[in-house]
């Protein structure tokens, strides 16, 4: 088992700190990279206001690309997979918005 690492990330040009296993940093940043730009793309819109807001309204985009079927149908790929993958990242989100107001 690899040690964990803290990353910093950078959403809306605030830094976060986060922990991750080292074999998983690269996947973190293209998370973040992924979140940031879904985020900056609601928040320029100038619809949505307030950082928690724009949060949310990232996540319910993600979980809607994450919930579409996929253009190649993949056995491994069942429903209840699709359900745990849109947990854990609804779960990391809901952990960053408490550390939003920590900071």
């Amino acid at each position: 088992m690899s040690t964990p690492n803290t990353t910093t990330v950078k959403i809306l040009d605030k830094d976060y700190q986060v922990t991750c296993p080292e074999e998983k940093e690269a996947e973190l940043l293209v998370s973040a990279k992924y979140l940031d730009k879904q985020m900056r793309g609601i928040r320029d819109t100038g619809k949505v206001i307030g950082l928690e807001r724009i949060a949310v309204m990232a996540a319910l985009n993600i979980s809607h690309e994450l919930l579409q079927p996929n253009s190649e149908p993949d056995a491994s790929n069942t429903a209840d997979d699709s359900v745990k993958r849109l947990s854990s990242k609804l779960n990391s989100a809901l952990q960053e918005l408490r550390q939003l107001k920590i900071s």
